[in-house]
């Protein structure tokens, strides 16, 4: 992309209402947009950022069985009401309206009772299963407040996957292989050292879960972490019983502020009672089928790798997920050997198919150049001038020292 073709500009300016980090930088990178109070569109840098991040979790759902689909966010009330979810006293973030007709409808919040109810149609024997289906998904849910950018909004994108298994034994082996995938998930957009499988509340889910908590001082939750045993509790849930449960002590446990990016729930069999999703078994018995459900936060994981990684100059993206992996800046472009240079270094990248955002501005000053590159984050900055001569500046993002190249070696680099 040539950043004369972007039309999302950077700019020193946010809305004065925006208190969090992540959505000040966002904004001002020209990632995402403020519509309102916990609603944001993301602009075609911070699309990217999206795209990366749902392909590594597509890639690790894939890996463990599971097949995407894509559900609607229109919800029927009585499917809810089966469930004892649709009150607003039972689960208090709806958005509900009306249809033409009267027909009172939710907009999704979570997802498991219309997947349920579709699998009507496709389960009725255990040969049927075990099924497993996950969809990226735009949700709606009404936070009383939205203080924390994209970390908690109001409309967001969620991945979400279930599990239709036989039996309990069936259901914990992929639960287990889901926290696997889900911590692979986390290492390998660059905050693996940083998020802990933690024990927490089910909230309007169940009685239990277990959450995946990243370290950041922007978090909403206290968790309490044992680090030589690798294990996190929520505070929420911080009681004698549990801590004698995971045999630890109180005194060994450090506290520390995190966000949850992702959760995990079983719900059992009671969402099959309730919805009269059933399997005859391999005695002919008619038997619930055992669900579980798992989320990952796609549009919070991005705001969290922004307050982990940022610094005084802006974003610092992991190469992973980054938006592109080189920033390529010309400088002096109103040299023609110089604005055939770095058009011919931009041609060859793009032949590799290495990802450049290349900066061909012409009436622009190399210092705000540089700030734009850093306020982006890009991981590779490389530029070409009067000064490399017929080579590469090239500096890390998060590196303080640039050194010249060759423009063969660039390449070798960055390939």
């Amino acid at each position: 992309m040539r950043y004369s073709n972007l039309f999302s500009k950077t700019t020193k300016n946010f809305p004065k209402d925006e208190v969090a980090l992540n959505a000040q930088l966002l904004i001002k990178a020209g990632f995402i947009y403020k519509e309102m109070a916990g609603v944001y569109a993301y602009l075609p840098l911070g699309l990217r950022v999206i795209e990366k991040i749902k392909q590594i979790v597509r890639e690790e759902m894939n890996k463990v069985g599971g097949s995407e689909i894509i559900m609607t966010a229109l919800q029927r009330k009585e499917l809810w009401e089966k469930t004892d979810r649709w009150s607003d006293d039972k689960v208090d973030v709806w958005f509900k309206s009306q249809l033409k007709n009267g027909t009172e409808v939710g907009f999704g919040w979570s997802h498991e009772e219309p997947i349920s109810e579709m699998m009507k149609n496709y389960i009725s024997s255990y040969k049927d299963l075990p099924i497993y289906v996950y969809q990226f998904q735009t949700k709606l849910r009404n936070e009383l407040r939205s203080k924390s950018g994209i970390m908690r909004g109001r409309e967001f994108i969620m991945k979400d996957m279930y599990s239709y298994t036989t039996s309990e034994e069936e259901h914990q082996k992929f639960y287990n292989a889901t926290i696997e995938a889900y911590l692979k998930v986390f290492e390998r957009v660059g905050l693996g050292d940083v998020t802990f499988l933690t024990f927490a509340s089910g909230g309007a889910f169940t009685q239990f879960s277990h959450e995946f908590q990243t370290i950041t001082d922007s978090g909403e939750d206290i968790v309490y972490l044992h680090r030589e045993k690798n294990i996190a509790i929520n505070k929420e849930v911080l009681t004698n019983e549990v801590i004698n449960q995971l045999d630890v002590k109180r005194e060994e446990l450090e506290e520390v502020k995190t966000a949850e990016v992702g959760n995990i729930f079983s719900f059992g069999a009671t969402k099959s009672n309730q919805l009269d999703l059933n399997y005859i078994d391999d005695n002919n018995a008619s038997q619930p089928v055992i669900l579980g459900s798992y989320g990952i936060g796609i549009t919070r994981l991005m705001g969290v790798l922004v307050e982990r990684f940022a610094d005084d100059r802006g974003i610092t993206w992991p190469e992973s997920v980054a938006p592109f992996k080189v920033h390529l800046i010309g400088l002096n472009m109103e040299d023609d050997s110089i604005k055939a240079k770095a058009n011919a270094v931009y041609e060859t990248l793009n032949r590799m198919g290495v990802e450049v955002l290349f900066d061909d501005r012409t009436d622009t000053m190399a210092g705000e150049k540089f700030a734009d590159s850093d306020l982006i984050g890009i991981p590779y900055r490389a530029v070409i001038s009067k000064r490399t001569n017929e080579g590469v500046e090239l500096k890390l993002r998060n590196q303080k020292e640039s050194k010249n190249i060759s423009i063969e070696e660039f390449i070798d680099t960055v390939k």
